[in-house]
């Protein structure tokens, strides 16, 4: 009697598992990104400081506003002037009223340049107290040295 040779297929393995992780990591890590960027502007080098501390708590509903060495001023991808600003600042701020909270709860984050005159800063703050925001803090780099 003859037996009939059968050939044995290969086991595969399905990769749509693998596949869909891949992508969860790589959706996981760009939004990872963008979150870091929002602190960040080739325009500013931060002033170095030897008492900097960072917050004890992370701030709730933080308006960044990079402040570079001419004065300009970014927010959200935008750059404004002290006197523009205020346009920049109530598109914010219609976030903060539309998450339901008061326009005091939001806390604005100025990174200055190292080279901005201190009065553009004081300018920005003015503008921001004019829109009746109350908690500011200033952002440096920390010196090691």
């Amino acid at each position: 009697m003859r037996v009939k040779r059968t050939e044995v297929d290969m086991a595969e393995g399905d990769m749509t598992p693998m596949i869909d992780m891949t992508f969860q990591l790589i959706a996981f890590f760009m939004v990872l990104i963008n979150f870091a960027q929002t602190e960040a502007n080739d325009n500013v080098v931060l002033p170095n400081s030897r008492l900097v501390k960072p917050p004890e708590v992370a701030l709730e509903f933080p308006i960044i506003l990079h402040v570079g060495a001419d004065g300009r001023v970014f927010l959200g991808g935008d750059d404004y002037t002290a006197e523009t600003l205020r346009i920049g600042l109530d598109r914010e701020l219609a976030v903060v009223r539309a998450e339901g909270k008061a326009v005091s709860d939001a806390n604005v984050i100025i990174r200055g340049h190292k080279d901005v005159a201190a009065g553009e800063v004081q300018e920005i703050i003015r503008v921001c107290q004019d829109r009746k925001l109350e908690n500011f803090a200033l952002r440096v780099k920390e010196d090691r040295s």
